[in-house]
């Protein structure tokens, strides 16, 4: 057969992220582990993303011990992970030993690919994590944050694939969180960096905008290594392409995927009863399986136009709507065109919201912003213009340091905070990103009675 194109599914991880807002149980996974990893995939996408949140906030499940149970059923498929560079798994940067000892204990549980991307692109922010990786012997797969500007060309792209190279990239994924690569796009982009590099490329997309399986076929014939897809059950709209589907389709255009459609037949039937259960509970809102084309116009993230509108509604301005969503490619341009990806597509909606329900441009100011535009949050892809900075902080100075340079190691600190509770590194790290959910969940570990209060028994005779 003809050309080869490998399958990474998502269902373990972003598909039921995107679509159950991450309320999936191992349990319900379990069973099935051991035919998907006879299924012919490259990897799966287990872990990383909101899933060790999810873990201890809902679940009441050690994250950790989620992926030991994974890699336990999964002896031939790699396990990876989405890691936000700097970040981590949570919202702000942590200091590099941090950095540096959750990415051993992800490999040394059972992650093999960590796919590591920053939301601006800024290679300084993943400086740390590269190193991490290849020391402990994972594989690093470096993304670029997919985005549609004046300055974010094919040209830019290739920029940061050449230098992401010399960092020791492993591969290269085109991540496109908000789902607006169009086929036309995906083709040249992909053209274009195969033109540069023998490294793997991957490309991952949401289905939000409808055009995803379009844009997996033209960026096949380009040449892409790997697609991120996610099985039936849980796939389409703000979710992944079904597997089955696109397989079946890139098959009959002569390219060899390597899977076993008897087997993708089982675990789609495994998935089938437990969409079904979420859908029953009222988990699955019938709402992210809406095609929204409205994100290829706007260029913004299926999750966040639905966002602004709930804020809009709250404040009894549903009529602005309209207004905001022109406003939010204002607001990015001003800015230096930032990919709009957690935590800056929060960002940017949040200021073009409050510019358009203030009447007046800039008269309310989130503390965010003020931290992205002194460069807390590392270097804005294009420049803030002067007069925007005057506007956000007067005349503060601009940091041009790597934003984890200000940061000092912690890692012994969370260990004497924890004390007896932590019965291992991990627990350590699982306090370090989360200290309100995991203080907690380890305090219960020790005595599952803790918080329940003392009462005093009088028996009379």
């Amino acid at each position: 057969m003809g050309k080869q194109i490998r399958f990474t599914d998502t269902v373990l991880r972003d598909a039921h992220q995107s679509l159950i807002a991450t309320r999936m149980p191992i349990d319900k996974m379990v069973p099935i582990l051991e035919t998907m990893d006879k299924a012919g995939y490259h990897s799966f996408e287990v872990w990383g993303g909101a899933t060790f949140d999810a873990c201890l906030r809902y679940l009441n499940e050690d994250p950790w011990d989620r992926l030991r149970t994974i890699k336990k059923h999964v002896k031939n498929t790699k396990l990876q992970m989405l890691l936000r560079g700097q970040n981590l798994l949570g919202y702000k940067h942590y200091p590099d030993d941090v950095v540096e000892s959750f990415i051993q204990k992800a490999i040394e549980n059972g992650i093999d690919i960590i796919r590591v991307f920053d939301a601006l692109n800024d290679l300084r922010n993943l400086e740390t994590s590269v190193k991490a990786i290849k020391k402990y012997g994972g594989q690093a797969q470096m993304c670029i944050c997919y985005t549609i500007s004046e300055i974010h060309t094919n040209e830019y792209y290739i920029n940061l694939v050449k230098e992401m190279e010399k960092m020791g990239a492993d591969s290269i994924a085109i991540k496109d969180m908000a789902g607006i690569i169009t086929p036309a796009n995906a083709y040249s982009l992909v053209k274009d960096i195969k033109a540069v590099t023998n490294l793997p490329i991957i490309i991952h997309t949401h289905a939000t905008s409808g055009i995803a399986e379009m844009t997996y076929l033209k960026a096949a014939e380009a040449g892409v290594d790997i697609i991120d897809t996610a099985i039936s059950p849980f796939s389409g709209g703000t979710s992944q392409p079904a597997t089955e589907s696109v397989a079946i389709a890139l098959e009959q255009f002569g390219f060899n995927t390597g899977l076993d459609f008897s087997k993708l037949k089982e675990i789609a039937e495994h998935f089938k009863p437990i969409k079904e259960e979420f859908r029953k509970g009222g988990i699955l809102n019938p709402k992210v399986m809406d095609i929204v084309p409205d994100t290829l116009t706007y260029q913004v993230p299926g999750g966040m136009l639905s966002n602004l509108l709930s804020q809009l509604t709250e404040a009894k301005k549903e009529d602005k709507y309209e207004e905001v969503l022109q406003e939010v490619p204002k607001v990015r341009a001003e800015l230096g065109y930032p990919p709009l990806v957690t935590p800056l597509s929060q960002m940017v909606g949040t200021q073009a919201l409050m510019n358009v329900i203030n009447g007046e441009r800039y008269k309310m100011i989130p503390k965010e912003i003020k931290d992205y535009v002194k460069g807390l949050y590392g270097k804005s892809p294009g420049p803030i213009s002067k007069e925007i900075k005057e506007m956000v902080i007067g005349d503060e100075e601009v940091l041009d340091i790597r934003p984890a340079d200000l940061l000092q190691p912690e890692m012994e600190n969370y260990k004497k905070e924890l004390g007896d509770l932590a019965e291992s590194i991990e627990d350590v790290l699982m306090y370090a990103l989360f200290p309100q959910l995991a203080l907690p969940y380890l305090k219960k570990r020790k005595d599952p009675f803790h918080d329940v209060p003392i009462q005093n028994v009088t028996v009379s005779y």
